[in-house]
């Protein structure tokens, strides 16, 4: 087993999977503080709650 010598960055992953087109300057990692009035648990429930409803929507096939 490989291991390696060390932690790629964003940047380099990036690099790695889509080629020269990604470069540090075009890659940008936006943090977004969270929203003291949101409860993660209730966003993590509600997210859990639309992809339930999207899972159900699908065709007999697809599921």
């Amino acid at each position: 087993m490989d291991e390696r010598l060390r932690t790629l960055s964003e940047a380099e992953c990036y690099a790695r999977c889509y080629g020269w087109r990604w470069t540090d300057d075009s890659v940008r990692v936006l943090r977004r503080e969270p929203d003291p009035r949101e409860d993660p648990s209730e966003t993590g429930e509600r997210l859990r709650a639309l992809l339930e409803l999207r899972l159900d929507a699908r065709e007999p096939e697809a599921a």
